[in-house]
Formats: structure tokens, C-alpha cells, sequence
């Protein structure tokens, strides 16, 4: 019988080979090499890379055999994600790998800031001895603040406890109790950079956190604070930043992520008063091997036909295929969901109805957990660790199923509550012999429009002009609207617009339709494929 081959396209750890156990032919080839990799893919049924081979949508047309993308590491910058879910390939990372390691060089940063070890050994290997020139400070009684309170920042936080410092945090998806856990009193962020003498950010980088330490932030700082980036690159403006180190308006920076990687403008990392590092976060023995025994782990269940919980397009063969098309349906659902919460969650109701009630329909819990939650921390998300994260932040996940479905043959729902009372909910379906996914609920109201990348939600007093008026706005700022739909509660009582929109709507573009209209509410959602 001919085994599986298996191509390791990098260099990897002799354990993720033993992982890999004996059932796999393990072929080696130079992923750089693109002559080499179309050739050694014809045959390959699952490829190991970390992050110089490129998989790309045209290399994913040498491979018809592929099944299985394994990226020894967590990020993903290097596989294209899409291509392979069309082709029907799946990816699979190694989400945790690497948060013991990122944690580590965020210490290790704080430190080299607070005792100025790079610029002191710079001046030493230059044969100087300026001693009073790097006069540093103790970290101790200093107060950090932490925005993002995810598995990093609590690590972190668990470290640098042993200092005697002051944490603090921002995450507004962490409840007190979890933060009390951690000892970490929250706050909000402008409290944070108002009373930070470290300032670490671990967020995840979307729209809404990219640049959220900018010029503002970084002004309200102390002139002897100090800021840090070992997370994503982007998450600090890094223009701002340059200019407030220009200008004397904090002390210092520690960089481990760029906007650009490499990055090839250095007048921010060539400053005297910061401290760089080329991204270094998952950079140690430990944690490549963590990656690649995962990874190979991963892969033995891909080829075998099995659940794959790291897997970041589709769980895994040991799905009912009847089900298996609601798993990106209520991931994104789930992504939706999240958008439309504007504080801590303190419980989650998944709800599975119609016809899909009579199938193995657990996996679609794991995959609303995992889209709730890969919106709302800065780690990687997968079905294996976003219950864990549930769990963290004391919020309550219930699951239920019933074969009763109203309109639609199945729908699929996620309700929740915020620890303020605040209820939330959003339902969607998949319509037709192509299976539309189509959102068919927000916060009890009821709506039919195709679930596409950007959706605009507000709600509001019921009243004549008002779709004149957004549309207006939307049109002035080059945003088309590709679906509209309004839904209300009663006559001139609340209402609710929904669109879908071909671009990106920008947050300053968020505060107009808010003041244009008198929203009570208005969310800018994107949703990842």
C-alpha cells in the first residue's frame, strides 16, 4: 500500500519528524526553490512549511493532490488562506506555540528599556565607558499597563508580577472577575496611557485596533514613559511614535513587529531611544519545536480523516457532511456577533435549528466560539482553544439543538449577554442549491440579506429621511451599498438598517452616520472569509 507523501519544504525539528510517526513517505525540498517546490508538489498529500516557502495560489495549481497546508508556527502571512479553502485544502498553524516565548521578550524588553541595555552595550563595544550616560530605573512600584488581556497579556502579567509593579489593563472583552484572577486592575484606555510607565500592547491587528496607540495616546503619556510592540505590527502608529520620540514626548520604545517586515524606512528603528528587534517573538528552540510536533500532529489527523481543532478553514473530515457547509456560516455569524458587543461578555447561547438538529452538530458550537473570539483577542483562534477562552473570561456557553425551524429549513443562532445586561443576538442560513449564507437576524429583528466581508448595522428612532440621509453620507465618502434592508419594531418605534458594502467603512465615517442620524447605535463589521 503506498503511504502518504508528506513534504517538509523547511528546515524542522527532529521531534516534528518523529511526530509525524512511520505511516507517511517524508520527502525534503528547498521551498524557496519555486522551480523545485512545483515539482516535489505533483505528489505531495500534505506540505510543512514555516515561513519563507510560499504557498500561494499558484502553487497550490502544482499540487492536485494536496490536502493538507501545515505552517509550523502562528502566522499565516505566507498561505493563501482563500486559494486553498476553493481548492479545498486545509491549513492548519500552530496557534499556541509561541505565547511563552512572546511573553518572554515582552520581560525582556521592559527590561532592556528600564536599564537602556542596548544603547549601554552599543557604547561598551565601541570601546566607552559612559556609565552615568545610562543610568536606568527599577521596575519596581513602576506601573504597567497591558492593553489586551488575552493569554500573552496574562502571561505577561504572571511575570512581571514577581517585580512588585502595578498592572493595569485595558481589554473591554475581559470581565473584572477574570482581571481580579490576575491580578490586574482594569481601566479604561485613557486612563492607561495617562498613568502607564510601560506600556505593552497585545491586541489582535484589525480595523479597529490598527493604530490604536497613535498620536493622541502618546501625548496623554508621561515624558518618561516607555511603549512596546511584540505583538503586530501597526497596533502603534508608527509615525506618531517617531515623531513622539523626536520630541521628548515618552522616553522610549521596544519594537518587535513592523508595519513593514523588513522595514525599510529606519528613521523609527534607527532612534537612539529605541530598542528593536526583528521579530523575535516565536524565535526560540522551544517554541519552533512546540510549532512543529503541533503542526505534524495536525497533519497525521488531516490525512486520517479526522477532526483537526488547529485547523483555520475547516475543521477536519470527521465532520457529517451535511453539516460541515454551516461551519463558515456560523463563524462568521459568530464574528458578527462579536462586532455588535461593545463590552465583556458574561454568557454565549448557541442555538442549532431545523434539520441540521438531527445530525453531530457539536462542531458548530466550537465554530461560533471561534469566530466570537478570533474578533475579540489578539491570539490565534481555533476549535480547540476558544472554549479555554470562554472558560478564562468567566463567560457561560450554552448549546442546545431542536429541530424547529420557522422560516427556513435551518437556522443557526448565537445569543448572548454583556455583563452590563446589554442583549445580543444575530441568525443566519444557507439558502439554495449554492448554499447562500445569508444573515437572517440581529438583536430580534428579522432580516434577509447575503452575510458578505463588510456589513454597516445602526439602529435608530424610526422617522422619515433617514435612508436619504446615510445613503448621502455613504456616497460622499465612496462607500457603495451593496444590499439595504430595514427592519423595525413598531410604527415609528425603533428601527434597524443593515448594509453590505463594498469597502471598508473607516471609524471616522462610523462617528458621522452616528451624528447625522442620532444613532443609538452604529457598528462597521468586517468579516473574514
Amino acid at each position: 500500500m503506498t503511504k502518504p507523501v508528506v513534504l517538509i519544504a523547511e528546515e524542522l525539528s527532529p521531534a516534528t519528524i518523529a511526530a509525524l510517526g512511520p505511516d507517511f513517505e517524508v520527502r525534503n525540498v528547498d521551498g524557496t526553490d519555486r522551480d523545485a517546490l512545483r515539482d516535489a508538489l505533483q505528489s505531495a498529500d500534505a506540505v510543512l512549511v514555516r515561513s519563507a516557502t510560499q504557498v500561494d495560489a499558484e502553487a497550490l495549481t502544482w499540487a492536485p493532490k494536496l490536502k493538507v497546508i501545515a505552517r509550523a508556527g502562528v502566522g499565516l502571512d505566507n498561505v493563501d488562506i482563500k486559494a486553498a479553502t476553493q481548492a479545498g485544502v486545509m491549513v492548519v498553524n500552530a496557534p499556541t506555540s509561541n505565547i511563552i516565548s512572546a511573553a518572554e521578550l515582552t520581560v525582556a524588553h521592559i527590561l532592556g528599556l528600564a536599564r537602556h541595555l542596548q544603547r549601554a552595550h552599543g557604547s561598551l563595544s565601541q570601546g566607552e565607558w559612559k556609565r552615568s550616560s545610562f543610568t536606568g530605573v527599577e521596575l519596581y512600584e513602576k506601573t504597567i499597563g497591558i492593553v489586551g488581556l488575552g493569554r500573552i497579556g496574562a502571561l505577561v502579567s504572571e511575570r512581571l508580577r514577581g517585580f512588585g509593579v502595578e498592572l493595569i489593563a485595558y481589554d473591554p472583552y475581559v470581565t473584572a472577575a477574570r482581571a481580579q484572577q490576575l491580578g490586574v486592575q482594569l481601566v479604561t484606555l485613557e486612563e492607561l496611557v495617562e498613568r502607564a510607565d510601560f506600556l505593552t500592547i497585545h491586541m489582535p491587528r484589525t480595523p479597529e485596533t490598527l493604530g490604536m496607540i497613535g498620536a493622541e495616546q502618546l501625548k496623554a503619556m508621561k515624558k518618561t514613559a516607555y511603549v512596546l510592540n511584540v505583538a503586530r505590527g501597526g497596533l502603534i502608529d508608527e509615525a506618531a511614535l517617531a515623531a513622539a520620540l523626536a520630541e521628548g514626548e515618552i522616553a522610549g520604545a521596544a519594537l518587535d513587529t513592523f508595519v513593514q517586515e523588513p522595514p525599510k524606512d529606519t528613521s523609527l528603528v534607527g532612534l537612539p531611544n529605541v530598542n528593536v528587534t526583528p521579530h523575535l517573538g516565536a524565535s526560540t528552540d522551544e517554541a519552533q519545536e512546540k510549532a512543529g510536533v503541533a503542526v505534524a500532529k495536525s497533519v497525521r489527523l488531516a490525512l486520517s480523516g479526522d477532526l483537526v481543532p488547529d485547523a483555520v478553514n475547516v475543521a477536519g473530515a470527521g465532520i457529517d457532511e451535511y453539516v460541515r457547509p454551516g461551519l463558515p456560516l456560523t463563524e462568521k455569524l459568530g464574528q458578527v456577533f462579536a462586532g455588535l458587543a461593545t463590552g465583556a461578555l458574561a454568557s454565549i447561547d448557541i442555538e442549532v435549528h431545523g434539520e441540521l438538529a438531527e445530525h453531530k452538530v457539536e462542531a458548530l458550537r466550537l465554530a461560533a466560539l471561534k469566530g466570537i473570539f478570533s474578533k475579540i483577542v489578539s491570539d490565534p483562534v481555533s476549535y480547540v482553544n476558544a472554549p479555554l477562552l470562554a472558560e478564562q473570561r468567566d463567560v457561560e456557553v450554552r448549546f442546545s439543538a431542536d429541530s424547529l425551524a420557522e422560516s427556513f429549513r435551518n437556522v443557526i443562532t448565537i445569543r448572548g449577554s454583556l455583563t452590563d445586561g446589554t442583549q445580543l443576538s444575530v441568525s443566519g442560513t444557507l439558502t439554495g442549491p449554492k448554499q447562500i449564507e445569508k444573515l437572517v437576524g440581529v438583536n430580534g429583528f428579522d432580516v434577509e440579506l447575503p452575510l458578505t466581508e463588510n456589513l454597516l448595522i445602526f439602529s435608530y428612532v424610526d422617522r422619515p429621511g433617514i435612508v436619504a440621509a446615510y445613503g448621502a453620507l455613504l456616497g460622499e465618502a465612496g462607500v457603495n451599498i451593496a444590499n439595504l434592508q430595514i427592519a423595525r419594531d413598531e410604527k415609528k418605534g425603533t428601527a434597524l438598517s443593515v448594509l453590505t458594502v463594498d469597502s471598508p467603512v473607516s471609524d471616522e465615517l462610523v462617528v458621522q452616520l452616528r451624528e447625522v442620524i442620532d444613532a443609538e447605535e452604529v457598528h462597521a463589521i468586517q468579516v473574514d472569509a
